[in-house]
């Protein structure tokens, strides 16, 4: 039999198999099944596999050319094809290259030059030396963004809060087209005392355009209509410096994207300034660090031993074989609030694909449905669901070991006992969620005398990661070792991960009918479901 056949067979067989007895009948399994790197801790003993499950995914990636598409992928080929790009986020997180003949040497040059320059505004906001237009210290930064411009430094930010290094310096996010987090934001603020950085790759995104001139407005109208305001009010970070200029950004206050970063992909790039004003730069450059760490990790660790290609197979295995097409996130860590929907893009846009890299339709699922919320509010949400619903769901249940150690937390001071307690009843929490999943009844003492209602079927897969800290360094390593599961994942499944063609189009109908609603008459009829709603919003 081929790789697919003998992994088909295996799935049949797992589909009867319960997790129990792969634990009753290996007493080993969580010592053979589970790995460490760099202190994180990756243990998938709870999935529905075994070893020859982990050879057989392994022979698939190798079948399907992993090692080749990895080498790909740390060069500056274009491995986006679609769009004539290569994915070169890896370069972000580079440290200098000194050797001149080095081929990195020149994309590391740029890299570096950038993160000079914001380091340098970094610096100088948080010495209180950024200055308004009428001399007053710049207290409040306002990040206008959307989607990877948005959503990447939103959750690090909120995920980091306890290394904010100036409490007198707070930074807030608004990303809504229809200016309702934005007029929130502005609301309590002094404009006096307000920087604006507008994110955007192309900066012709409409959604932070139309903020950006209501930011501009809000300014202009307070501290008067002249370009001195522009120059000492607002940061532009874009590929496109034309546009910028256009827009009036001084060139001092422009940082600079490349093609070669995608949305997604940006946060470790200038789009981050958010970050490196909140954390300071030199925790910025360990958060990049370990993003580096695991980079050097996917590209030269055996596969097996591999925590992005093992997370990626796992994946495919639950997805293609098994027949789960839906994949919870479940953190317990309040600070990581915004990391489900920070993986939401980053995996639905990546591999949300129907076409392969030849043009011609998938012949199986790709991308699952990823969704979730930090464990302790989903488990008065929707762990009904997954404990005693109909439908399967594979999950990743992510914790820390140290919550209250090394780190001042803001208005708290030295740890408290009480803080610990609550940490170790979080984690009580998630290890018991996880067994609960696997086990079912099997883990309940007396289960046999429950009624039927209060059974549970068990064998829902998951995995479960410890990290020593949520610090910049670990947090940088888990998203790194995230985005190299969706490339796995994109080469198995045969599709280009770093395209998003399925966003484009609806922005372009959305300005077809943008005309109606200021009052035009065109000759053009929609559908009838959209004229009929055009008609009950315009009448």
């Amino acid at each position: 039999m081929n790789v697919e056949q003998q992994l088909k067979a295996l799935a049949v067989r797992y589909q009867t198999v319960h997790i129990h007895d792969l634990f009753k009948n290996n007493p080993k399994r969580f010592e053979q099944l589970h790995r460490k790197q760099d202190g994180i801790v990756f243990d998938f003993s709870k999935q529905r596999l075994d070893q020859d499950v982990l050879d057989q995914l392994i022979a698939l990636a190798k079948e399907k050319k992993l090692d080749q598409w990895i080498k790909t992928l740390f060069s500056q080929s274009e491995v986006n094809h679609t769009e004539h790009r290569s994915a070169m986020h890896w370069a972000l997180r580079m440290p200098p290259i000194t050797n001149l003949d080095d081929p990195n040497y020149a994309v590391n040059h740029l890299v570096h030059s950038q993160l000079e320059k914001m380091s340098a505004i970094v610096e100088k906001i948080q010495k209180g030396q950024f200055r308004g237009v009428t001399g007053e210290k710049i207290t409040n930064i306002v990040n206008i963004g959307v989607g990877g411009s948005d959503l990447g430094p939103l959750m690090v930010c909120h995920a980091l809060a306890p290394y904010q290094l100036d409490l007198n310096v707070k930074v807030h996010f608004a990303s809504t087209m229809d200016g309702s987090q934005l007029s929130q934001i502005a609301e309590n603020l002094n404009p006096a005392s307000t920087l604006f950085i507008i994110s955007s790759k192309s900066f012709t995104t409409i959604d932070t355009l139309l903020n950006a001139q209501t930011a501009r407005k809000w300014l202009t109208d307070a501290l008067g209509d002249h370009q001195s305001v522009i120059d000492c009010h607002f940061i532009g970070v874009s590929t496109n410096i034309t546009k910028m200029n256009e827009w009036g950004i001084s060139p001092d206050l422009q940082l600079n994207l490349w093609e070669w970063v995608g949305g997604r992909y940006s946060l470790w790039s200038a789009i981050g300034l958010p970050i490196a004003i909140s954390i300071g730069m030199d925790r910025f450059k360990n958060f990049l660090a370990g993003a580096y760490a695991i980079d050097q990790h996917f590209q030269h660790t055996d596969w097996l031993d591999n925590l992005p290609v093992l997370l990626g197979l796992i994946g495919v295995w639950n997805n293609n074989y098994l027949d789960i097409h839906t994949h919870a996130i479940l953190p317990y860590d309040g600070r990581l609030e915004y990391f489900t929907s920070y993986l939401q893009q980053l995996e639905m846009e990546s591999n949300g694909k129907s076409v392969k890299r030849d043009d011609l339709p998938v012949s199986g699922q790709t991308c699952p449905i990823i969704w979730g919320e930090v464990g302790p509010n989903a488990q008065h949400a929707f762990y009904q669901l997954l404990h005693q619903g109909t439908a399967t769901v594979s999950s990743d249940f992510i914790i820390a070991q140290s919550r209250y150690r090394g780190v001042v937390e803001p208005k708290v001071g030295k740890p408290f006992e009480a803080f610990q307690q609550q940490h170790r009843l979080s984690v009580a929490n998630c290890l018991a969620q996880s067994r609960l999943l696997a086990f079912g009844s099997y883990a309940v003492e007396g289960s046999e005398t429950l009624p039927i209602y209060r059974q549970y079927q068990g064998n829902k897969p998951s995995t479960t990661m410890i990290i020593p800290k949520l610090d910049p360094f670990y947090l940088g390593a888990l998203i790194a070792m995230y985005e190299h599961k969706v490339f796995v994942q994109s080469v198995i499944w045969d599709i280009n991960p770093f395209d998003q063609w399925g966003v484009e189009m609806g922005k372009t109908i959305a300005k077809e009918l943008l005309p109606v609603l200021e009052g035009q008459t065109l000759e053009q009829q929609f559908d009838v479901s959209t004229q009929g709603l055009l008609n009950e919003f315009l009448n």
